[in-house]
């Protein structure tokens, strides 16, 4: 009933066409909060899923590495073990360490990681060449393959080069550190060059894992970190329980996430900053809706004072007046969540709106629609508009009963 009192209110003719037209801009203000809610928190979504994904190209499900220091020492039965758990779909044995690589005279300070056969298991780096092969070769015959950033540093054509590139890795069995002793030298050739992102690409380089040992004296059970492959659907937490119940505290196990929780928390703070800041754009239009519903209580005055001496309660009366700027959010929220949707949809198919430079993986806005969004979108517009209304209808149901003009 208080809603059909509300709707026969807000589409009755009043005596001032202000109430109208205040009425008509708080629904309008509504529908813009809401469209761009949701636009925003869509398009949030999207970097969020596209970063994701890099790093889920880069990064394994599951990392084991060093409580202290930078080696871990594992023997065949640990990792056959560790491939054993159940959820543990793939294990690659990884070795890295920073190096100089040289080209002429053209250098770059890189990390080299010495990576198994395995590792195309592992993660996706192989699906991001983007000259040559991912081929790191043998322990006698080793080869490179460059990030597309350490590629353009050093000049490094790795389709058809005809000098070997120059890796310089520390000596840590030199008795002081100089030129000569400092660093252990091989040449090797570049065979492939790969692109995930520009972190990545101006950094780490590959190459085989027993050369890389070998340059670095380590022995046959050392390695830096294990990088594990989960089975889909697989419980990572229980997985890395049953990892840290198996090694002990002398190895740190992490998810992806866990390797990477700065850069996820940081999303997650820029995203709910822009909706604290559009919530306070919705607080100032939520105005409209005090503003509509005082000047439309005093227009209905006498239906009030009607409605008492009939025996409606105070409270009857309040509800009639919430239900009012309830319809209001109602139908800005229809409006703003109808106009939020078609735009998304229309990005993710025909890409209207581009992103400026040439730098990108993708040249238009990502965007990825969440239901839970939508809730939460919802749900902001409800409260805010039920406590601007609260007001002039708590007024109303105060208002004395006269029936004189």
């Amino acid at each position: 009933m208080n809603l059909l009192f509300a709707w026969r209110y807000f589409k009755s003719k009043k005596t001032t066409n202000a109430i109208n037209i205040i009425a008509w801009i708080s629904v309008t203000a509504i529908a813009v909060v809401t469209a761009s809610l949701i636009v925003v928190f869509s398009v949030f979504n999207g970097f969020e899923e596209l970063v994701k994904g890099l790093y889920t190209d880069f990064y394994a499900d599951v990392n084991i590495s060093a409580a202290s220091g930078k080696i871990i020492h594992l023997s065949p039965t640990q990792i056959a073990n560790i491939k054993a758990i159940e959820g543990v779909a793939a294990t690659s044995l990884v070795v890295q360490e920073k190096a100089l690589l040289m080209n002429g005279d053209n250098q770059s300070i890189v990390v080299v990681k010495g990576v198994d056969e395995a590792n195309r298991l592992v993660n996706n780096i192989s699906h991001h060449i983007i000259n040559g092969k991912f081929n790191t070769g043998t322990t006698a015959s080793p080869r490179l393959v460059l990030g597309a950033g350490v590629a353009y540093a050093i000049n490094a054509n790795v389709e058809s080069s005809l000098t070997p590139l120059v890796l310089n890795l520390p000596n840590k069995q030199a008795a002081k550190f100089n030129a000569e002793e400092g660093f252990n030298s091989y040449s090797l050739y570049a065979v492939g060059s790969y692109a995930v992102q520009q972190e990545f690409d101006d950094k780490y380089v590959f190459t085989n894992l027993d050369f890389l040992k070998y340059m670095l004296y380590m022995g046959a059970n050392d390695y830096s970190e294990v990088e594990i492959k989960l089975a889909p659907k697989v419980n990572t937490d229980k997985v890395i329980d049953k990892l840290k119940a198996l090694l002990g505290k002398d190895f740190v196990v992490a998810s992806r996430y866990q390797q990477n929780q700065s850069l996820y928390s940081a999303m997650q703070v820029e995203k709910w900053v822009i909706y604290g800041v559009t919530c306070l754009i919705l607080a100032i239009a939520a105005f409209n809706i005090i503003g509509a519903l005082t000047m439309l209580v005093l227009e209905k005055q006498k239906d009030i004072a009607v409605l008492k001496a009939m025996g409606a309660f105070d409270s009857v009366v309040r509800n009639i007046f919430l239900s009012e700027g309830v319809l209001l959010a109602i139908i800005g929220t229809a409006i703003g969540v109808v106009l939020a949707t078609l735009i998304c949809l229309l990005q993710i198919q025909f890409h209207l709106v581009p992103l400026q430079g040439g730098s990108f993986l993708i040249d238009y806005y990502p965007v990825q629609l969440l239901v839970t969004d939508y809730i939460i979108v919802i749900a902001t517009v409800f409260v805010i508009a039920v406590l601007a209304a609260y007001l002039p209808a708590r007024k109303a149901s105060e208002q004395g009963v006269s029936l004189r003009s």
